[in-house]
């Protein structure tokens, strides 16, 4: 996630959390994030569950919602790189 992230001229924040349970409460300030366990993904957006998706799918899911977020919010594009930040 991170190096494709680098890739983003966007003012984004993304979350990438370990745990299923606490993970999308933790990171509820992020525009959006993932968390992954037993061989289920879940992507969150600011905290709230967005999908589930089995973990093989998660990143190509994350990407697709990412592109979603910013076709959502297009004054957040144009940004330098540096602007992205990754929890």
């Amino acid at each position: 996630v991170e190096n494709w992230a680098r890739n983003i001229k966007a003012n984004l924040k993304l979350a990438v959390m370990g745990c299923v349970v606490n993970g999308p409460g933790e990171a509820k300030h992020a525009d959006l994030g993932i968390t992954g366990g037993k061989g289920v993904g879940i992507i969150f957006k600011k905290g709230k569950i967005i999908r589930k998706v089995p973990e093989k799918e998660l990143l190509p899911a994350f990407f697709e919602e990412i592109e979603k977020f910013l076709k959502e919010h297009p004054e957040r594009l144009n940004f330098p790189a540096s602007y992205s930040s990754i929890s």
